[in-house]
């Protein structure tokens, strides 16, 4: 199989790009498959909400609802897209999910949910759509971090630990399949304007000892340098770029749009 051609004047790639998404069903998952739907390619939505179907109807793409804290639920969603839509050319792991608490009180079956979604289920599907992309010579992965990829905040330490994770795993990937053509980047945002971001302020409120109403700007945003958050299209459009001829030579990176957090 030859190496897939891109089109320089595009911000993506052909039109017989195949695309899958993770955590589609919304907030950052829904705006990227919007995103990636609009420009071009066959665009896969998966999620365990049934929100992800009515986000692939509206776009033009296929849903297909997997339990990404299941190890056995990945490997069957890889291969049943696979062996559906053939190859992936661009794979996106986005799903994600939070839970606040100290260590010394975190349940360990939460800490294993979030583990297996956020670090093992991306592993389990890289593994899965690499060979394909190495044999044709040309493949994107796109893993959405955060800047908690980076460094780290108290009461979320299964997910600063599976973004710190992921952050690690781009690199090591981005090493081993550069050669065939195949980049793996991460992009590592500041707290999105999404539910799982507004779905912490109560956790943050309690356990910080302060009124909701001042989450967002006593904890969100004080340690950024923008006093806004980043909204999901902005990290759709750097997904964008990162698969699009202009990003070539970007390999191992991290993406980093926390409006100046880590600056200090």
């Amino acid at each position: 199989m030859t190496a897939r051609q891109e089109d320089p004047e595009s911000m993506t790639v052909a039109n017989d790009t195949t695309v899958l998404v993770t955590g589609a069903g919304r907030g950052i998952g829904e705006a990227v498959a919007t995103a990636f739907a609009a420009k071009s390619g066959r665009v896969i939505v998966t999620d365990i909400d049934p929100a992800g179907e009515a986000v692939a109807e509206a776009i033009g793409a296929a849903f297909v609802e997997a339990d990404l804290s299941d190890m056995d639920a990945v490997r069957n969603l890889s291969s049943r897209v696979i062996a559906d839509f053939g190859p992936i050319d661009i794979l996106i792991n986005n799903a994600g999910l939070q839970h606040v608490s100290a260590i010394d009180e975190f349940p360990d079956d939460m800490w294993s949910r979030i583990i297996q979604v956020m670090l093992t289920a991306p592993f389990q599907l890289m593994k899965a759509v690499l060979p394909g992309m190495k044999q044709q010579g040309w493949g994107r992965v796109v893993n959405i971090a955060s800047v908690h990829g980076l460094i780290a905040s108290p009461f979320k330490g299964a997910y600063i630990a599976a973004k710190h994770g992921l952050v690690g795993l781009t690199k090591t990937a981005a090493l081993e399949v550069a050669a065939y053509g195949v980049t793996v980047n991460a992009i590592c945002p500041g707290y999105v304007n999404t539910a799982l971001v507004r779905n912490q302020i109560a956790d943050l409120a309690r356990i910080r000892g302060i009124p909701e109403s001042e989450v967002v700007e006593r904890v969100i945003l004080e340690p950024a340098a923008v006093k806004r958050m980043v909204e999901p299209k902005e990290v759709a459009r750097m997904a964008l770029f990162l698969v699009g001829p202009d990003a070539r030579s970007i390999t191992g990176s991290m993406q980093v749009m926390d409006g100046g957090w880590t600056a200090r």
